[in-house]
């Protein structure tokens, strides 16, 4: 066994030369230190937690933004003129800066598990610096131009709540191993009693925190309401370029209940189905009318408008990360689409008995149909021969003409309303973003027989969500990933809750407790083990906590000589014993 010991302390010092090395660059025995970490180094630790907490947050708000990322890659598009993925580069850069915060941090525990003092190098304060500066920056960013985008924080919370507390309350149930040692190792009453308070606080906290925690999928397996019609936002843009008959009919295919499409007016009165209001990224209009490129798409007569093409885009910008996959004859269909117009889209649903909604875009003043804007739309769909009660008519304007010209259409509103105003003014719908409706709303609007229709939902998290909360129809532009959720990705009755509830609070109790016994014991074991006899230098050793490195290691080097002249053992075992290399005699190198 005696042999051994070289190797075993050798590795041991490896690892702790491998730990203080990387963190502070203290590769050398004698530099480093079981001193008190100084204030100076202490507030650099606050300053590192504070950053990976702030990393973190940043973290879970772009993983869960991700149903929202074509409108944050459509907004960018917007203020630059050119298309891109902006997402990828704030992901790559956030999961970069997020592993190497969260790399330090479990260094910085392992020193405090080996009772190393803190001390981190000048390169990883620049490196913390950088990562927290520019994760308040885009904080600021996001508030200042997406700040809507924020919402998706607390809703998305009613999915990976009970989870979240779960994996929080693992965490912390581990780090009493880390507390109780320091409490185990230090003879400073105050600073035991404020380590445990904080601790038992944290931990308490995490107890309660199902209090709450608030879920609609936390409900009775009973009073799930049916499965929410999914309504093609701009047909499958996914599977198809947006806002083209073969986006439609992409959708069609994945079983949607209704189509939903973006309508300007042509300068010759032709309503045509355009999301932009220029024709650049979409169309190849800078291909074939270069000089009318940053044009209004609402001055371009049909004609013109029917010329173009509207689905090489798609094949070139990829914006769904989905053409690869795409078979040969699907990518020639792709390639060949064209502007499409809303009576081509309305006859579409005509044939299938499906419910169009559409936002419509009034044309700019000098326009010929500046003022007939309406009416020009109205006798469209009077042409189509779509029945009326299948069109979800949003405009504001002139909504008692609207009556009196199509008594039959959905009167929908793209405003939130309290439900009595909505009858007043004869509005049966809603249509809103969703973040707009709080289960709260949805089943105040559903008890007062006004019907709620969602935009935009594409991840199967957020359906789950909005269908527990009693919603009857979602927009998606992903319904071929839709089409894939047959039920709630989680639904729990609050028993079940409440029993994993208090199971997890019980489980995590009892160890905790185990944790701070073992240790203790541990460590009342460790120190009578090694008194084989009362001489002075023990019961100073034992004592020499609050004292510097140096001062220990003196003492330890009295001991051991002490106890060879009283004939314990050899000189090369007790240096082993106490943690020193016998060859090297750098234990006392301090």
């Amino acid at each position: 066994m005696v042999k051994h010991q070289p190797l075993q302390v050798y590795e041991r010092q490896l690892c702790l030369s491998c730990l203080t090395g990387i963190y502070g660059c203290r590769w050398k025995r004698y530099q480093r230190s079981h001193d008190d970490t100084t204030k100076w180094e202490f507030l650099w630790s606050l300053i590192l937690f504070f950053t990976f907490s702030l990393l973190l947050v940043w973290f879970y708000f772009w993983w869960e933004a991700h149903n929202d990322y074509n409108e944050f890659n459509w907004f960018l598009y917007n203020r630059s003129g050119e298309w891109s993925d902006g997402t990828i580069p704030i992901l790559a850069t956030t999961a970069a800066g997020f592993t190497y915060i969260a790399f330090l941090m479990i260094l910085a525990l392992c020193h405090i598990a080996v009772g190393q003092q803190l001390n981190l190098h000048w390169l990883h304060k620049i490196g913390v610096s950088a990562a927290l500066l520019t994760t308040a920056i885009g904080f600021i960013s996001v508030n200042q131009t997406w700040g809507e985008e924020w919402a998706v924080i607390p809703i998305s919370l009613q999915a990976t709540g009970p989870f979240l507390h779960l994996g929080a309350l693992v965490a912390v149930t581990a780090l009493a191993w880390l507390v109780a040692g320091q409490v185990a190792r230090t003879e400073k009453i105050r600073f035991q009693v404020v380590v445990l308070l904080l601790y038992l606080s944290v931990l308490l906290g995490l107890y309660m925190a199902p209090l709450s925690i608030t879920s609609p999928c936390i409900m009775d397996h009973a009073n799930l309401t049916p499965r929410p019609d999914v309504i093609g936002h701009q047909g499958a843009p996914m599977l198809a370029p947006e806002n083209t008959i073969l986006s439609f009919q992409r959708a069609l295919q994945m079983n949607v209940s209704g189509l939903e499409a973006d309508v300007a007016i042509s300068f010759d009165g032709v309503p045509f189905l355009m999301r932009d209001r220029t024709l650049r990224r979409t169309t190849d209009v800078g291909k074939v009318f270069p000089a009318r490129q940053l044009n209004d798409a609402s001055s371009f007569n049909w004609t013109d408008l029917h010329s173009l093409n509207a689905g090489q885009w798609f094949l070139k910008d990829d914006p769904f990360w989905t053409v690869q996959s795409m078979a040969q004859r699907e990518v020639m269909l792709v390639g060949n689409q064209t502007v499409c117009s809303l009576e081509q889209l309305l006859r579409l649903a005509t044939l299938h008995n499906h419910t169009v909604v559409f936002s419509l875009r009034r044309p700019p003043h000098r326009h010929p149909c500046y003022h007939s804007w309406i009416n020009d739309t109205l006798e469209v769909i009077r042409l189509s021969g779509i029945p009326q009660h299948l069109v979800m008519w949003t405009p504001d304007w002139d909504r008692e003409q609207v009556r009196q010209v199509a008594p039959g259409l959905q009167q929908t509103s793209v405003e939130k309303l309290p439900p009595h105003v909505l009858h007043q003014q004869g509005i049966s719908s809603l249509l809103l973003r969703y973040s707009q409706a709080s289960p709260y709303d949805i089943q105040e609007f559903s008890r007062s027989n006004v019907s709620v229709t969602l935009y935009t939902v594409n991840e199967p998290w957020l359906f789950s969500v909005l269908w527990c909360s009693g919603v009857s129809s979602v927009s998606s532009k992903a319904p071929n990933i839709l089409r894939k959720v047959p039920y709630p990705i989680w639904l729990m009755s609050p028993d079940e809750y409440c029993l994993i509830w208090v199971a997890a609070d019980i489980i995590s109790f009892t160890v905790v407790i185990g944790i701070f016994v073992f240790q203790n014991y541990h460590i009342i074991r460790w120190r009578l083990s090694g008194m084989h006899s009362y001489n002075p230098e023990q019961i100073m050793l034992s004592a020499a906590v609050r004292r510097s490195s140096r001062d220990v290691n003196i003492m330890k080097e009295k001991l051991i000589f002490s106890e060879v002249s009283n004939g314990v053992g050899s000189a090369e075992d007790l240096y082993m014993e106490n943690g020193f290399d016998y060859y090297n005699n750098e234990g006392i190198s301090h």
